[in-house]
C-alpha cells in the first residue's frame, strides 16, 4: 500500500506507515473548527469587548478609571491561574466534562458581572469569570492534539487564528455601540448570551476526544506532570517562544491607544480601525502559513519567521528613535510585527504541544500560563517606561523579538539533539 509523504517538524519528508491525522478517527471539520475557535476566543473577547465601557463603569461606580483597571489585572490572573488547574483535570477526566464546567462558570460570571453592585464585586467577578474563559483556552487545544499530530495541529491552529482574530477587529466597535445604546451592563449580558450558545455546541457537537487507549494521568500526579514539562527543554523552548511573542502582541495593545489617539492625534473612533487593519494582517498570514505547511513544517517556518519578526521590531525601535511627526512611518513595522504573529504563534503552539498526547492536557495548560503570565509582565513593562513617546512600546516589541530569536535558535538545537539520541544505531 502507498501510504503518504507528510512533513516533520523540521519540514523534512517523512514516509509514514499509516496517515497520523486524525489521531483518533474524528475529522476536524468546519463545525468543530468553529467551536473551538469560538472558546479559544473566550481569552480575548472577554478583554476586548468591555475595553470601551471603561469610562462609564467609572462613571456608574463614582471611581476612576485606575481602579477600573483592575478588573482587568484580575481577569488576566484568572486565566493564568486557572489554565493550570484545568490542565490536570482533564489528563484524568477527559476534555469534555471541565469544558462543559469552565464554559458553565463563564456564563454564570458574565452575569454577575451585568449585575454588580459594586466594584469590588465586579473585580471579584471578573476573576471567576476567567477561570471559567481559560477553560476553552486550554481544552481547544488539548482537543487539537488529541485529533492531529504537529503538522496537522499547526494547520488547524491557524484556522482558529481566523475565528479569535475576529474578536479584536469586532469587539471594540461592536461593544462601544452596545454602551452606548444600553449601558455597559449590556456587554457581560452579551457574553453571557455568547457563552451560553457555546455551551449548547459543546453539549451536543463535541464529543470526547481523549483516545480511550491514553493513560488516565492521576491528580496527584499533577504537580510531577509539570515539573517533567518544565525539565522538557523542547517544550519549554516552544512554549516560551510563543509566550513572548505573545508578549509582544500584548505589547502593542498596551501601547497603541496612547500611541495612537494621544501622541499622533488619531480621533478614537478611528482607532479601531488602525486596530482592525493590523489583526486582518495577523489573520492573513495565519491563514498563509496553514497553505505552506502542506509543503513543510512547522519548526521550519517558526525559524524563518522569528527573524522577519526581529527584523520590523528593530525597525520599529529606530524610527520610534527619530520622533517622526507622522504616524505612518511607524505602521509598516508594526502592521509587519503583528502580522508575523499569525505564523509564529500557532506554528511554537504546534511544536510545544507535539508529543504530548497523554499529558495534553497539562501541557497546554502550562503553555497557556507561560503565554499570559510573560504577556502580562510586557504590557506592565510599556506602562513603566512610559515617557510620553513611542518608544517604550517600540522598546519592549523589539526585546520580545530578540529573545525570541534567540529561543528559537536554542530550542531547534534541543530538538536536533533530541532527533540525534532517538535515533536508532
Amino acid at each position: 500500500m502507498n501510504y503518504p509523504v507528510l512533513r516533520s517538524l523540521q519540514g523534512k519528508p517523512v514516509r509514514l506507515t499509516r496517515c497520523p491525522a486524525p489521531v483518533n478517527g474524528h475529522p476536524m471539520n468546519l463545525r468543530t473548527i468553529l467551536i473551538l475557535g469560538s472558546l479559544s476566543a473566550f481569552g480575548p473577547l472577554a478583554i476586548d469587548f468591555y475595553l470601551p465601557g471603561f469610562p462609564a463603569m467609572a462613571s456608574y461606580f463614582g471611581t476612576d478609571e485606575k481602579h477600573i483597571q483592575l478588573t482587568l489585572a484580575a481577569y488576566f490572573l484568572g486565566l493564568s491561574l486557572g489554565q493550570l488547574a484545568y490542565g490536570p483535570v482533564a489528563d484524568r477526566f477527559g476534555r469534555r466534562i471541565p469544558l462543559l464546567f469552565g464554559v458553565t462558570l463563564f456564563m454564570l460570571a458574565s452575569i454577575a458581572c451585568a449585575f454588580a453592585p459594586s466594584l469590588e464585586w465586579l473585580i471579584g467577578a471578573r476573576f471567576v469569570q476567567a477561570l471559567g474563559g481559560c477553560a476553552g483556552m486550554v481544552l481547544s487545544r488539548a482537543i487539537v492534539s488529541d485529533k492531529c499530530n504537529a503538522v496537522e495541529s499547526a494547520k488547524v491552529f491557524s484556522q482558529l487564528m481566523l475565528v479569535m482574530g475576529l474578536a479584536p477587529i469586532l469587539a471594540p466597535m461592536l461593544g462601544g455601540v452596545l454602551v452606548s445604546t444600553f449601558g455597559w451592563q449590556s456587554i457581560f449580558v452579551s457574553l453571557a448570551l455568547f457563552s451560553g450558545a457555546c455551551l449548547a455546541a459543546v453539549a451536543l457537537g463535541l464529543p470526547e476526544s481523549m483516545p480511550a487507549s491514553t493513560p488516565r494521568q492521576p491528580l496527584s500526579g499533577a504537580f510531577r506532570q509539570y515539573v517533567n514539562l518544565l525539565q522538557d527543554r523542547v517544550f519549554i523552548g516552544h512554549a516560551l517562544t510563543c509566550g513572548i511573542a505573545m508578549a509582544g502582541m500584548f505589547a502593542y495593545v498596551a501601547g497603541s491607544p496612547f500611541v495612537f489617539i494621544k501622541l499622533y492625534g488619531v480621533p478614537a473612533e478611528h482607532y479601531g480601525w488602525l486596530f482592525g487593519m493590523n489583526a486582518a494582517g495577523f489573520i492573513l498570514v495565519a491563514q498563509i502559513n496553514a497553505r505552506l505547511l502542506r509543503k513543510t513544517g512547522p519548526a521550519f517556518l517558526l525559524s524563518r519567521t522569528v527573524w522577519i519578526y526581529l527584523t520590523a521590531a528593530l525597525v520599529l525601535l529606530a524610527i520610534s528613535l527619530l520622533r517622526t511627526e507622522s504616524l505612518w512611518p511607524l505602521l509598516v513595522p508594526l502592521f509587519i510585527c503583528v502580522a508575523s504573529l499569525g505564523c509564529i504563534i500557532p506554528n511554537a503552539s504546534a511544536c510545544a504541544m507535539s508529543g504530548q498526547w497523554a499529558r495534553a492536557g497539562s501541557a497546554s495548560a502550562l503553555l497557556g500560563c507561560l503565554q499570559f503570565s510573560v504577556a502580562v509582565i510586557a504590557a506592565s513593562l510599556v506602562g513603566l517606561l512610559h515617557d510620553g513617546t513611542a518608544t517604550p512600546m517600540a522598546l519592549v516589541i523589539s526585546l520580545c523579538g530578540v529573545l525570541t530569536v534567540g529561543l528559537s535558535v536554542l530550542t531547534r538545537r534541543a530538538q536536533g539533539t533530541r532527533d540525534a539520541q532517538a535515533k536508532p544505531v
